[in-house]
């Protein structure tokens, strides 16, 4: 199924806010700017929990992404978390980003053979969110079979697709019903991961100076005002969610550079030129911490994928009172989604051209002349990603390190497929690695 893209084909002929029924479920998009700016505002809107959203609350019910706000779990969680995300918690995290990339970089430069792109970069953002996040390795590069978490995760989000499709048929409960006993078994599964990382940490008790990693936090960290702590079933979930979203989005975030890299010659030369001016001759050396922020065109690159393909593609919000948006009256109740490559799309914000790949739609002066709310690949208000800065610093130095090791060759005969399980990834992508002759400038 590919509904984002099935939508995405349709802009044209429907209004900025259309509504499409589904037998018993109603649907109502939004894909401009303008209204888009409208109920991202967190002063008279609110994130509200779509059909498939709320599927996943089967396997991760209190987690930071299914939870509903008002939830106590929620807050606590955000509260205790967020300090896992600042700048000095980034500067931690750097040198094991480096060393999973490491482990990319020795995979493709042995290769013989075109290499899986997006398969590989879920695996090293898998083993990248493990190590620093939980001090947990996967041993992702150490065999070429898929981790049984993400086989756990990936049915977990089939399983969600479907089981939100289902709840909109005739006699739909009683048939996800039948179809949540699927769930039991996909849980039972992902705990078989989360579990031992849980008794393992306990275990070792508190680190030494009180420089907790987000487990860390988890486990042996109280609320400053409050004095509350998570308990062991919400710290499941928090991992869960975590490891979900810590490593799916971003790898099909850094696969959509790449395809776009590799058919842009001009880009491509612009992009290695900036890592070859910053990093120098050598092809195997690591940014610092320092270097990262400076590969300013690089970060242009990643913006404009996001805006064209946003992994995750959409995110819904309610009105906090009763309220009119596009002429369509909505009750508290009532819920829409924010289409997000309609709203990256909309030719009153990114002109004429708006579907056309531009790493300069993110030069700081184009970026001050367009309106608030018109790019939000991360969502918007208080329910914005928590690890967005997380993404940006670790897609930014594994593109950096890719692009100043290797040349990159796609095949002419592909063809970009995208495949939906709530996010959005490339499937059958392939690149043809070459080490790059650097010359010093």
């Amino acid at each position: 199924m590919t509904p984002v893209q099935n939508l995405m084909a349709r802009l044209d002929e429907v209004p900025p806010l259309f509504e499409l029924k589904a037998y018993r479920e109603r649907f109502v998009f939004v894909h401009n700017a303008a209204l888009c700016a409208q109920v991202s505002d967190d002063a008279t809107f609110e994130k509200a929990l779509a059909p498939s959203v709320l599927a996943l609350r089967v396997f991760a019910a209190g987690g930071l992404f299914t939870a509903y706000t008002d939830e106590p779990n929620w807050s606590l969680a955000h509260d205790l978390l967020a300090p896992a995300f600042t700048k000095p918690a980034m500067r931690e995290y750097h040198d094991t980003m480096n060393e999973v990339a490491d482990d990319l970089l020795g995979k493709w430069a042995a290769a013989q053979d075109p290499v899986d792109v997006a398969g590989d970069l879920t695996r090293m953002t898998l083993e990248t969110i493990g190590r620093t996040a939980f001090g947990h390795s996967f041993g992702a590069f150490e065999t070429s079979d898929t981790d049984p978490y993400v086989v756990a995760m990936v049915d977990s989000l089939k399983h969600a697709s479907l089981d939100s499709a289902l709840q909109t048929l005739p006699m739909g409960r009683a048939i996800t019903a039948w179809h949540n006993r699927r769930a039991a078994d996909i849980s039972r599964r992902l705990d078989a991961v989360v579990d031992p990382i849980i008794t393992a940490r306990l275990a070792l008790g508190p680190r030494p100076g009180g420089r907790e990693d987000l487990l860390g936090r988890m486990l042996h960290t109280a609320h400053e005002r409050s004095g509350a702590r998570l308990d062991v079933d919400n710290i499941r979930v928090q991992i869960l969610t975590f490891l979900t979203a810590g490593h799916e989005t971003t790898s099909g975030a850094l696969s959509f550079a790449l395809w776009y890299l590799s058919h842009d010659p001009e880009v491509m030369a612009r992009a290695q030129a900036e890592t070859d001016a910053i990093l120098g001759p050598d092809p195997e050396v690591r940014p610092s911490f320092e270097q990262v922020p400076k590969f300013r065109y690089l970060r242009r690159v990643l913006d404009e994928t996001l805006r064209l393909w946003p992994t995750a593609p959409g995110f819904a919000r309610s009105p906090r009172w009763p309220t009119t948006v596009g002429g369509f009256a909505m009750l508290p109740q009532d819920w829409l989604i924010v289409f997000l490559p309609g709203v990256h799309r909309d030719k009153a914000v990114w002109g004429p051209y708006a579907d056309r790949f531009d790493p300069d739609n993110f030069l700081p002066e184009r970026v001050r002349a367009r309106p608030a709310y018109s790019y939000l690949p991360f969502g918007a208000g208080v329910r914005a990603c928590i690890g967005r800065q997380f993404a940006i610093h670790e897609a930014v130095l594994v593109l950096a390190r890719l692009l100043h090791r290797f040349d990159l060759t796609a095949d002419p005969a592909y063809d970009l497929v995208v495949t939906e399980r709530l996010t959005l990834m490339p499937k059958r992508f392939t690149l043809e690695p070459r080490a790059r002759a650097i010359v010093a400038r």
